[in-house]
């Protein structure tokens, strides 16, 4: 990457917000549906089985065992269920009361 670490950064965020521009792009050209999730979404922090939120997780930490119920999770595992489960429940808030075919 570039050693200036703002424009480094700049130029990594034009890139994440092209990426998501080429995807909702698509998503619109087939029909379907692009759900954004928040940046501060803690998906590694949750505990995709209880909801507990274990605070004390640092990149460093690959798996971690939930104390409340004692599940094992792979940070990465983990945090994409946690990101279908909260993509699921935006949807299903945007679309509550409505009636389409």
């Amino acid at each position: 990457m570039i050693k200036n670490p703002r424009l480094s950064h700049s130029i990594s965020q034009i890139s994440w917000s092209r990426l998501i521009d080429m995807i909702k792009y698509k998503a619109s050209w087939y029909d379907k549906k692009c759900i954004q999730i928040s940046k501060a979404f803690p998906s590694s922090k949750l505990c995709n089985k209880c909801g507990y939120k274990k605070e004390d997780l640092t990149l460093a930490i690959r798996e971690w065992t939930c104390p409340e119920c004692k599940t094992k999770h792979d940070r990465d595992i983990n945090a994409s269920i946690n990101i279908l489960n909260e993509a699921i429940r935006i949807n299903n808030e945007c679309t509550t009361g409505q009636v389409g075919i």
